[in-house]
């Protein structure tokens, strides 16, 4: 506690007074930051099908703010979901999107910036997130976000023997895409020892890429909580994505809307024959 060195005259009056007002100041700051800290960003997606009203999370603030921003910015107007995949996600942020003709292959384009990735793992794919699309692995081992593309996740209901059969495929599908990529480092080495017919060389690098594509697994094997267990098996969602993609918000009002939209005829490119427009997000 802070001491103070003069005397205090608590005859005075004035002395109450002023530590009233100093404990009503201090008490209405905190209160003031508390209500800051639990403020909530929510945003309504207005389409043509109908609005989706989301929840921006604040504990990823990089892709919150940058939502918004393009959303007051007008960027996202007359966008089309250009990317609806049944039982699974419906995705937009083209910006080519806008008056594209029919049948025309949308999704190349973005905005100039990129987000720089903030996976938690509190947040996992189960239905009605809303997350940022982004470039594979292959080129973006960061998993950097694309900065206006999303998708909104609709995702299909599991069994715990369906859940575990998946997890177990997306744990060797990773562990195999692991492998090949710390592969790619030591191809000249295994170039020249196959070369020299060396199978003793080729057999410790084996051995050395294995170990280090298990230690590389270890930082993105898929083990679901029971939280992620009753969500997937309750109201379903996209497990295969999780802890690959930065979720930002989740759909508090309109799935219905999201759901008319997935079920929606789609061309070879995944894209709605019908024209879905986003005609404003405030």
């Amino acid at each position: 506690m802070m001491k103070y060195s003069v005397r205090l005259n608590f005859n005075d009056g004035s002395f109450r007074t002023q530590t009233h007002k100093m404990g009503m100041t201090l008490l209405f700051g905190l209160l003031l930051f508390a209500c800051q800290r639990k403020e909530e960003n929510i945003l309504t997606i207005k389409t043509s099908e109908g609005s989706i009203k989301v929840k921006l999370y604040n504990e990823t603030p990089l892709h919150r703010d940058n939502f918004i921003k393009l959303a007051k910015e007008g960027f996202y107007d007359g966008i089309l979901f250009h990317r609806v995949i049944k039982d699974f996600v419906i995705q937009a942020g083209d910006p080519e999107s806008k008056g594209a003709k029919a049948g025309i292959l949308l999704g190349a384009k973005s905005v100039k910036h990129d987000v720089k990735a903030e996976i938690r793992p509190e947040f996992f794919h189960k239905r009605g997130v809303l997350a940022a699309a982004r470039e594979g692995d292959n080129i973006n081992p960061e998993k950097v976000s694309s900065g206006s593309h999303f998708y909104i996740v609709t995702g299909q209901t599991y069994t715990n023997a369906s859940l575990d059969s998946l997890v177990g495929n997306i744990n060797n599908l990773r562990l195999v895409a692991m492998f090949n990529r710390v592969k790619a480092k030591y191809d000249t080495q295994i170039n020249s020892l196959s070369a020299r017919n060396d199978f003793d060389g080729l057999e410790e690098i084996h051995k050395k890429i294995s170990l280090e594509s298990r230690e590389l697994l270890e930082q993105e094997k898929v083990v679901l909580t029971d939280e992620q267990r009753r969500a997937y098996t309750g109201i379903g969602g996209a497990p295969r994505l999780d802890g690959k993609y930065t979720i930002f918000g989740e759909v508090i009002e309109g799935m219905d809307v999201v759901d008319t939209i997935s079920a929606l005829a789609t061309d070879e490119n995944d894209r709605p024959v019908k024209d879905v427009v986003i005609i404003e997000i405030q």
